[in-house]
C-alpha cells in the first residue's frame, strides 16, 4: 500500500496549486511548493512560491479509504488515510487540537460527537479489583470478595 494524506487549503492556494500543476514550469510564477514541520512533528509552514502558510498535521476522526483505477472499470484500494494536513491563511489561527472534530463531508460534521459513543466512566479501583480477580480465576484459584446470592 501506499502513503497518503489528504491536504485542505484555502481556495486560493488551492487555485495556485492547480495553476502550477496545470501550466509549464517556465509560465508560473509559483515554481516550488515545499512542506516543513517543526520538531513536534504536528505544526509547520506550507510554502508556495514566496509566500507561506501555516499548517497543521491533524487525526481524521475516521479512516478514509483511497482507490484508484486503470480502466474506469475495476477499483483497487490503495491506502487508508487517517491524517489530514490543513493550511491556514495567515489570518487563521492554527487548531490547537490532535483531532480534527468533523470528517471530510457534510454529513460527517461533529462526527466524534454525533457518531460515536462515549466512553464510560469508571472507577479505577473497581477496574483493577476485577483486573485481579480475572487474574486469579485464569490461574486457578477464585476471587476474593464475592458475594453469592442465592436464587431460591
Amino acid at each position: 500500500m501506499e502513503e497518503q494524506f489528504i491536504l485542505r487549503v484555502p481556495p486560493s492556494v488551492a487555485e495556485r496549486i492547480e495553476r502550477l500543476l496545470n501550466e509549464a514550469p517556465s509560465s508560473s510564477e509559483d515554481k516550488s511548493l515545499d512542506l516543513i514541520f517543526s520538531e513536534d512533528g504536528r505544526t509547520g509552514t506550507f510554502a508556495i512560491g514566496d509566500d507561506r502558510f501555516s499548517a497543521s498535521l491533524l487525526d481524521l476522526p475516521t479512516v478514509v479509504e483511497s482507490y484508484k483505477t486503470y480502466d474506469d472499470n475495476v477499483l483497487i484500494k490503495t491506502s487508508d488515510i487517517g491524517q489530514m494536513i490543513m493550511v491556514k491563511e495567515e489570518g487563521d489561527g492554527v487548531p490547537e487540537a490532535v483531532e480534527y472534530r468533523h470528517g471530510l463531508t457534510p454529513p460527517m460534521r461533529d462526527a466524534r460527537r454525533r457518531r460515536f459513543r462515549r466512553e464510560p466512566d469508571l472507577n479505577p479501583d473497581v477496574v483493577r479489583r476485577v483486573e485481579k480477580d480475572l487474574q486469579n480465576i485464569m490461574a486457578g484459584g477464585t476471587a476474593e470478595n464475592i458475594d453469592i446470592l442465592s436464587l431460591f
